[in-house]
């Protein structure tokens, strides 16, 4: 093997839960091969560096020094994000930063600065962007079969249940907040949804007695009228766990349930050319669904079921649009059930990281890429202090790249 074509050397910082899961989840990626893990506390990183054969020193500079780690993967709690992620980047390192990217705007946009000086890539692991079912909805609407979304709701019912009152989590100082913390996977997929940088924010915070903030609410205000509404609330036992996303099209409506998303299902209306196009789709199920570095398990699903003349011929009108569309249908794509949820959650992060290889390899730029990172957390922090101050924020905005969801 030539070194064109040797396998880069992934270095983990973040011996924790999830830096043992992104492990797992990568370690056959072909063009990656793990060959050091650090973390402060000896017995984790022993444990996983035993796990995988490799070194496992305490610091991330121990790591930094070792010549064969050509990218790092940063899995600590998000308040050293912004710092680890830009030692990589100075020490000519790829980065895959688990999001978020950083717990400030003012963070993640040094962050983004320092890749750009570097030459190195940034990849953020919105996991989102990497789910078979919300790219396969992102080509539909680039096909036109569906309008781009007028309309964006999210509600997130999640569990506290492993989230004890000394947990991180609840520490602003550490996780940046419920908005920064997790909300950032929801204001990215509204952003690339969307397809436009939202303007501002109104957002609420609610405090459980005697405790921590636990559940948020946010309506963004994006260009030519869109709304992207957001509600996270950890308040729940994991078998009472329930999430939504829900896009308005206009003439048609998406639902796609669970915040790793497992099934979409899609109610249109359409003419005679968009009933037979509509039709044609299960057959193209495996392009549909494809996200390179994702590897299907076998039980994923199109279907399609037209209604002919369910309604009548007459134009319909909406929103000033009118168009003559007769014709219902209804598209599940499915990706194989509640049971496949880890087997979906481990594929999109394996994707994000063979996102970063496919940048390495041929040029371009990553579907995650750190203007992602920097934007979901600018809203984020938006949306902090507007539920702080009770009023209104402007969401600031930056130069942006053509690629906020590109099919890799």
């Amino acid at each position: 093997m030539t070194s064109a074509t040797a396998p880069l050397g992934l270095g983990l910082v973040g011996c924790g839960g999830f830096g043992a899961f992104l492990l797992d989840a990568v370690a056959d990626l072909p063009g990656l091969r793990p060959v050091a893990v650090a973390d402060p506390d000896p017995g984790r990183a022993g444990a996983l560096g035993e796990r995988y054969g490799v070194p496992a020193p305490a610091r991330l500079d121990d790591l930094l020094a070792r010549e064969e780690v050509a990218v790092v993967a940063v899995t600590t709690p998000p308040a050293a994000h912004a710092a680890m992620a830009t030692a990589a980047l100075r020490a000519g390192r790829h980065v895959l930063c688990e999001k978020p990217l950083a717990t400030t705007a003012r963070e993640a946009g040094a962050v983004v600065a320092e890749a750009e000086r570097a030459g190195r890539i940034l990849v953020v692991d919105h996991v989102l962007r990497y789910n078979p079912l919300l790219r396969a909805v992102q080509r539909l609407i680039g096909e036109r079969l569906l309008a781009p979304p007028r309309r964006f709701l999210f509600e997130n019912d999640a569990s506290d249940e492993d989230l004890g009152p000394d947990h991180w989590f609840w520490d602003r100082a550490h996780s940046g907040g419920v908005f920064v913390w997790h909300g950032v996977h929801f204001f990215d997929a509204a952003r690339a949804l969307l397809g436009s940088d939202p303007l501002s924010v109104r957002a609420t915070a609610v405090r459980r007695p005697g405790g921590p903030v636990d559940m948020v609410s946010a309506d963004v205000l994006h260009p030519d009228g869109g709304l992207a509404s957001h509600l996270h609330s950890f308040t729940h036992a994991h078998r009472c766990e329930r999430q939504l996303m829900r896009l308005d099209h206009g003439f048609a409506e998406t639902r796609i349930d669970g915040w790793i998303p497992l099934r979409a299902e899609i109610s249109a209306w359409t003419d005679e050319d968009g009933a037979r196009t509509w039709e044609r789709l299960p057959a193209r199920a495996e392009e549909l669904l494809h996200v390179e570095g994702f590897r299907p398990h076998g039980g994923e699903d199109v279907s399609v079921a037209v209604e002919r003349d369910a309604g009548t011929a007459r134009p319909a009108r909406g929103r000033g649009e009118q168009r003559v569309v007769p014709h219902h249908v209804r598209a599940v794509l499915d990706l194989g059930g509640a049971a496949r949820k880890p087997h979906v959650y481990r594929e999109s992060v394996r994707a994000a990281a063979a996102d970063l290889l496919r940048v390495a390899r041929d040029g371009g730029t990553p579907v995650a890429d750190g203007l992602a990172g920097l934007s979901a957390v600018t809203v984020a922090e938006a949306a902090t202090l507007a539920a702080d101050t009770g009023t209104a924020q402007p969401v600031p905005g930056f130069a942006t790249g053509p690629h906020l969801w590109e099919s890799a």
